[in-house]
């Protein structure tokens, strides 16, 4: 039997009964990588001979009784993890040769209970970017069509997963680095609630690997199934032992529902800032008749909803602020110079890029003061709703687009060109207030790409969206293998 595409939980179950091993699970999946993945460029670090010799030891203790959430399951890891012994450069040049020397405690985990490491996968330089390419690794392709973009930042580990290199993958989302490669790559992922999964170790090359939590960025699962995003997110969820973990033990709530006709969900699918494409509409609108079909109460409007223009201006304050934080004097003067040049009545997303790359302390503190405002007009939304259904992004995956200079790049939406960086406005939704969101499949475009939509829903509810995706698996389909 080839064990490809077959999901980790499959893989579990077939591991425990002895139908198959760790150590042929791993050798078929380096096989397969080594195979197919000269034309997608996912695995940008292999780590095949610790794998072998991890998936022989898996082995050895299932046979000795043991039986962990993940043992001998091959997964990988996005190449901004630590993993000592392998590089960890973001794609930049400068870190080439940068080896951590201990694991990020995602790794720590993830090899804890069990699992075995194939590799890491590819990233955008510096994770800054909707794509996933850079001057050491190349670019990862679309495993649907070579000739698009797999995503970013997470886009190697997505591509990873849509080729069948393994079954599970970590990732991470700050600008929708999980949700996005997912949507354009047809598989799942969950960007879950802010400060849920601790993210030590997925640090900028030689920084030093403390327990700090980021504004804004999560870490979590990339899957094939949804039932295989919660037992990633098992693994994962937790803080830091080095912190609130000396204190504190994390016990998730259960899913609102188990029946998808108990589910009350909003589905929203325009913007007031950037247009829906009628390809990522038409995945809407699928997920939306699947939820009625099953008997579920679905709303289009409702005036509950934070004020979208305002939420996004906030995000990408908030973004943009921090992206630039580090900039030398010099350059953080000219940006100085360019916002005190804007009109004052311009609330273009622009406007809020520059004026989000000079904040002060006391900008941020009004912007932080403003986020916990639409934080409680969230919590009262979850009060009458479920989850929220909306966009990912504007479109299907894009082709390949490398110009250096991100801010005179643009994404084709219906025939209409738009500023690159404005499709970010759907993956912020979710992550200025830190509302966990998941991923998953929503059909295929005209074109034969896949359409993903996000399951949006109450801040440390995370099992709520995952119980309404895998719903949504068993009603309409989930992942479909590339052909």
């Amino acid at each position: 039997m080839e064990w490809t595409f077959q999901s980790a939980e499959e893989i579990a179950a077939a591991l425990r009964a002895g139908d198959v091993t760790s150590a042929e699970l791993t050798d078929e999946a380096i096989a397969r990588i080594e195979r197919d993945d000269k034309a997608v460029n996912a695995i940008c670090v292999p780590d095949f001979d610790r794998a072998r010799a991890a998936a022989r030891g898996a082995d050895r203790a299932r046979a000795r009784g043991e039986d962990r959430p993940l043992l001998g399951i091959p997964v990988t890891v996005k190449e901004s993890y630590n993993m000592a012994g392998l590089p960890t450069t973001w794609g930049m040049p400068q870190h080439r040769d940068y080896v951590p020397a201990e694991d990020a405690v995602q790794v720590s985990r993830l090899k804890a209970a069990g699992a075995v490491v194939l590799g890491k996968t590819n990233v955008p330089l510096g994770l800054q970017d909707i794509q996933s390419f850079n001057e050491i690794y190349g670019a990862t392709n679309n495993p649907w069509n070579h000739a698009r973009t797999s995503g970013g930042s997470s886009g190697g580990s997505a591509a990873a997963l849509a080729s069948g290199f393994c079954a599970l993958s970590i990732g991470s989302d700050l600008a929708g680095s999980l949700r996005t490669p997912a949507h354009l790559c047809g598989i799942y992922a969950h960007k879950p609630t802010l400060g849920l999964a601790a993210t030590r170790g997925m640090a900028a090359p030689s920084a030093p690997p403390l327990p700090v939590d980021h504004d804004l960025a999560v870490v979590g699962p990339m899957a094939r199934t949804a039932r295989d995003l919660a037992l990633l997110l098992d693994v994962m969820a937790g803080p830091d032992p080095l912190t609130l973990g000396k204190a504190h033990r994390l016990t998730l709530p259960p899913a609102r529902h188990e029946r998808l006709g108990d589910f009350r969900v909003l589905v929203v699918d325009e913007h007031p800032l950037i247009p829906t494409g009628s390809a990522v509409r038409d995945g809407v609108n699928r997920v939306a008749d699947a939820l009625v079909d099953g008997g579920a109460h679905v709303e289009r409007h409702t005036p509950l909803l934070p004020d979208l223009a305002e939420a996004v201006t906030l995000y990408t304050q908030l973004l943009f602020s921090g992206s630039v934080a580090r900039f030398p004097v010099e350059a953080y003067g000219q940006l100085r110079d360019r916002a005190a040049g804007l009109g004052v009545d311009d609330r273009s997303l622009d406007a809020a890029r520059l004026r989000g790359m000079v904040f002060s302390h006391r900008d941020w503190i009004e912007a932080n003061d403003r986020r916990e405002l639409h934080r409680h007009g969230w919590r009262q939304l979850f009060a009458e709703f479920d989850a929220v259904v909306c966009p990912i992004t504007p479109t299907p995956a894009f082709p390949h687009d490398h110009d250096p200079d991100l801010l005179e790049r643009r994404i084709d939406i219906d025939g209409d060109e738009y500023t690159y960086f404005d499709q970010l406005v759907w993956a912020g939704l979710a992550t200025m207030p830190g509302l966990p969101a998941t991923a998953l499949p929503a059909g295929r475009s005209s074109e034969g790409l896949p359409v993903g939509v996000q399951l949006i829903g109450p801040l440390f509810e995370d099992r709520t969206q995952l119980r309404l995706a895998e719903l949504l698996e068993q009603k309409f389909g989930g992942f479909v293998a590339p052909t």
